[in-house]
């Protein structure tokens, strides 16, 4: 499986002062997916090693419809890169905004937490070939940067 979708409505327990969900709790959202995502690829428990690029385009409104939606983007010897996005609105109409999107990657691991190889994805539709490039292309830069 190299996407997974999770569903739920923004609930009230996450809202912050601002009377909108916390940002840490979308964070934690998109761990959740990227992990199910990664883990479902690898077939096996995987540890968050890097989150690049998080950036928040609007709140989440407590009641809304939230969708985080993982792809595998790009996989190396041992880890997977996986692009999440976040999208939320009214349940009612379905319409859902882009509000928060990233890259995050995971490296799959053994009973004693070493690195293990992973399975090779190879891109096959347009969309999955450049959203392969954008994530390498991501992850290059931040090397270079480090």
């Amino acid at each position: 499986m190299n996407s997974i979708t999770l569903r739920f409505l923004a609930e009230p327990s996450t809202v912050n002062f601002g009377g909108k969900v916390h940002g840490g709790t979308v964070m934690k959202w998109i761990d959740e997916a990227g992990y199910a995502c990664a883990s479902a690829w690898a077939r096996r428990y995987c540890v968050t090693v890097f989150v690049s690029g998080i950036r928040f385009h609007r709140p989440i409104r407590i009641g809304e419809l939230v969708e985080v939606e993982a792809h595998l983007a790009y996989t190396g010897n041992t880890s997977m890169a996986i692009a999440v996005e976040v999208r939320s609105g009214d349940i009612k109409t379905g319409h859902l905004h882009r509000t928060t999107e990233c890259l995050i990657v995971f490296a799959g691991v053994n009973a004693e937490g070493e690195p293990v190889a992973v399975d090779k994805w190879t891109p096959e539709t347009p969309g999955e070939v450049a959203l392969a490039r954008r994530a390498k292309a991501q992850l290059d830069a931040a090397r270079s940067a480090g």
